[in-house]
């Protein structure tokens, strides 16, 4: 028997290469009118820019555009939205990374709302947002977050009183998410890596999450299946390979979907407290915790076999996904997954903690923000700081 669940909706999902040209026609029934929200530079250097904004001129659409630089700040959202307010939209559309996709998705919830996003932010909330969005279409540009699948925007201020918190709501989920693997032909090998680390990351910690369902499973598993067969041919030959760019394209969807139904778990809960301190890129936050995270998490599962031997099965048999090899036992599947995991992050050169400015001093304030979420082990304080010493 399945236990009970629930499953939030997802986009509509348009997928493959070359569906960024469907775009124009894919927004002709609700008006000509759109803001399209897009990072500061890749994008818009790219053929694929020019040729859209042709199609769009041809098609009468009036175009605005706003540039977004790293990750959004609720200023950014909230000047956006003054500026393009009464310019009646009829869409908005987002085209890059999580970033991109993130400012886009928060602007098109405020454009109907009065005041500052800061003042509907999860942690901050002094105002409930009732649902009412601008209609919006979520187009990435990298493999990583699976924002176009989920509820949520996440904003930044970054500093010694930093932060990353949310804004959510189920009518965020945006209406359309066009996938077209051939954006994401030219993202560069380091970046490539932190996007596909989040990915993968998503999807097992949503596989392992205390939430989790048969549904859920189903679709991590799959994702993680697809991960591991593009993951290290899109960092390594990523420009000549579209075959791996869909596969990536696909995991990170899915990781999307699973983590707005599952959650997520400790790695997430420290990539809020590091990025809000620290201007350290989210998937770059992820991709280096990761292995240590999964090593400690299963260790202290393990510290109790029988009570945790749900969670370790699921380990286990994400490490013989993973890794390609035939099981053996459930502590050598699970050590089989963690070495596979380190060993991708070294071979993807994911940089150290260190390299962003994190010193020991500073593990007190990230740890005293740091939660397990929805980790099938809750660890201790001295647990974090041991994922945090490993990755220094």
């Amino acid at each position: 028997m399945a236990n009970d669940f629930t499953f939030a909706r997802i986009p509509e999902i348009h997928f493959g290469p070359g569906r960024l040209s469907q775009l124009p026609k894919l927004i002709r029934h609700k008006g000509s009118r759109i803001l399209l929200v897009t990072g500061s530079a890749s994008f818009l250097r790219s053929a694929h820019f020019e040729t859209l904004t042709r199609a769009l001129k041809q098609d009468d659409t009036h175009c605005f555009h706003a540039a977004v630089s790293g990750e959004p700040s609720p200023s950014f959202v909230d000047q956006t939205v003054e500026r393009y307010r009464d310019e009646r939209l009829d869409w908005v559309i987002s085209i890059g990374g999580g970033s991109a996709v993130d400012a886009g998705k928060a602007i098109s919830a405020m454009l109907l709302q009065q005041g500052s996003v800061s003042a509907y932010l999860e942690g901050m909330e002094t105002k409930k947002h009732d649902g009412r969005k601008v209609p919006f279409i979520a187009v990435p540009t990298s493999s990583g977050t699976g924002a176009e699948a989920t509820k949520n925007a996440v904003l930044s201020e970054i500093g010694q009183q930093g932060y990353k918190s949310s804004l959510r709501h189920d009518q965020f989920v945006p209406d359309i998410a066009l996938i077209d693997p051939e954006l994401m032909l030219s993202c560069p090998p380091d970046v490539t890596a932190a996007c596909s680390l989040d990915a993968l990351t998503q999807l097992l910690e949503a596989y392992v999450s205390t939430k989790a369902s048969p549904m859920t499973d189903a679709l991590a598993m799959s994702g993680l299946e697809h991960g591991a067969a593009g993951l290290i041919p899109a960092f390594e030959h990523g420009a000549a390979d579209i075959a791996a760019r869909s596969h990536m394209a696909y995991a990170a969807l899915l990781s999307g979907i699973t983590l707005a139904n599952a959650g997520l778990g400790v790695v997430h809960g420290f990539a809020g407290p590091i990025g809000g301190f620290f201007e350290m890129p989210h998937g770059v936050v992820c991709g280096t915790l990761m292995g240590e995270a999964t090593r400690i998490t299963i260790e202290a599962l393990f510290e109790d076999l029988e009570k945790n031997r749900g969670a370790l099965e699921k380990y286990a048999k994400a490490g013989v996904l993973l890794s390609g090899k035939a099981s053996t036992s459930l502590r050598q599947d699970c050590d089989l997954l963690v070495q596979t995991l380190q060993d991708w992050i070294e071979r993807m050169r994911l940089p150290r903690l260190g390299s962003y400015g994190i010193a020991r001093p500073d593990f007190c304030k990230i740890l005293d923000k740091t939660t397990s979420k929805n980790s099938p082990m809750a660890l201790n304080r001295k647990q974090m700081a041991a994922i945090l010493e490993a990755r220094l």
